[in-house]
């Protein structure tokens, strides 16, 4: 590669990660937590605490289950219902209109022996504070473009990053650290803090040791993380353009399925949930629902309940297909695998956040993140103390000979 080239990659590597850096480190930060995330909040909903009750005990309709979070909530309409994986239990999810606001909407979770309210899932817990920070900043869609913008600029990072990182690896064994006080080291041509190729050999300032072995660290680090960074940074971009992406599928696909229905009147009241849930089973038989969306929300028809089924075993778990049953007569409508973007988005959620291989995996997740949070500070650390350098030597620099010669004839 010739001086040219890299130059320009240094140049992207250090503007790219400039940019993304302060809200990359936000990333990491609130992600901590977000990975253990259904850890913290089983020991913060002790209230939840299912009572005693007898091995085999019948379940409750989902018709039940509804109607007592209907009465929770009187005038507001249904709108999800999702199945706890490990536990008797529905949560009911109802708005006062089917294209409620995060903000009028209430949650809450029925124990299906009993068709009792177990508790209310509330968005108000520091968990979801961190969630909303992680997700958007606060800020609703354009938050969540925001950050899908720096986690591009992240990739373009990481991209450079490794282009960088090659010419230095020629000098030095992989795993160096020059924490010593002697300038015996070629300083590689690829590093973006260096401005020359080879530095003559003595001791050397203990800022400059210093910083050597934060190169040589963030180097390192980055290298040996580079495959995790680039799948949790792209995993988290698709994240970000969700609501395009389901947007797409109801206008692509959705409306295929449903397109005998154009014209006709949304129905002002809907048959059994409970037998349309069981007439989506039927029709696809391994199968487990997740969660039912009601007629009219983002994921579902104006007509249909979509029963969103998902595989029985650890690798078919991840993958949702839905099934829409007729609202009005409870007949099953269609059922179609979903697009590849869309199981792009579903997978990449699981994936983003370390939840695909239990607790080992989410502690695996927890250090690689440590990890990042250290590549991404000693980066800043790198670049301030540059600047800190240059404008030191900018102040120190002598006089040019023209003006020693003026100010001597004075």
């Amino acid at each position: 590669m010739s001086n040219r080239s890299l130059k320009v990659w240094i140049w992207l590597h250090k503007w790219t990660s400039l940019v993304c850096t302060v809200f990359m480190l936000m990333l990491c930060l609130t992600g901590l937590p977000l990975i253990f995330h259904d850890e913290i909040e089983s020991l913060l909903e002790e209230d939840q605490a299912l009572p005693e009750m007898p091995d085999g005990t019948p379940l409750k309709s989902l018709d039940e289950a509804l109607q007592t979070a209907l009465d929770a909530y009187p005038g507001e309409r249904g709108l999800f219902m999702s199945f706890d994986i490990d536990r008797p239990v529905v949560n009911v999810t109802t708005g006062p209109v089917a294209r409620s606001t995060l903000e009028q909407m209430h949650i809450t979770s029925i124990d299906l022996r009993t068709a009792e309210i177990v508790g209310a899932i509330t968005d108000d817990g520091i968990m979801h504070f961190i969630l909303d920070l992680h997700t958007d900043m606060f800020l609703g869609p354009w938050g969540e473009y925001f950050l899908g913008l720096m986690g591009f600029l992240m990739i373009l990072a990481i991209v450079s990053g490794v282009v960088v990182y090659t010419p230095f690896m020629r000098r030095l064994d992989f795993g160096t650290l020059r924490v010593r006080g002697r300038r015996d080291v070629p300083t590689p041509a690829g590093d973006a803090q260096s401005a020359s190729a080879t530095v003559p050999a003595g001791p050397a300032p203990a800022k400059r040791v210093a910083r050597k072995t934060w190169l040589d660290l963030h180097n390192l680090l980055g290298i040996v993380t580079v495959m995790w960074l680039t799948v949790v940074t792209v995993t988290g971009v698709i994240q970000t353009i969700s609501t395009p992406l389901v947007d797409l599928w109801r206008w692509q696909q959705l409306s295929e399925l449903t397109q005998i229905y154009g014209g006709k009147a949304t129905p002002e009241t809907f048959s059994s949930l409970h037998d349309a849930v069981a007439t989506a089973k039927s029709a696809s038989p391994g199968m487990r629902p997740q969660f039912v969306a009601f007629p009219g929300v983002r994921f579902s028809s104006d007509h249909h309940y979509a029963v969103w089924l998902r595989g029985a075993t650890p690798a078919t778990s991840q993958l949702l297909t839905p099934a829409l049953i007729d609202a009005e007569t409870g007949e099953f409508t269609a059922m179609r695998t979903m697009p590849w973007y869309m199981t792009a988005l579903r997978l990449s959620s699981p994936l983003h956040f370390g939840d695909y291989g239990g607790m080992p995996m989410k502690v695996l997740w927890a250090i690689l993140d440590i990890l990042a949070i250290v590549i991404l500070i000693s980066g800043l650390y790198l670049w301030l103390g540059k600047m800190k350098t240059v404008r030191a030597d900018t102040q120190t620099a002598p006089a040019p000979q023209s003006a020693r010669l003026s100010g001597s004839r004075s």
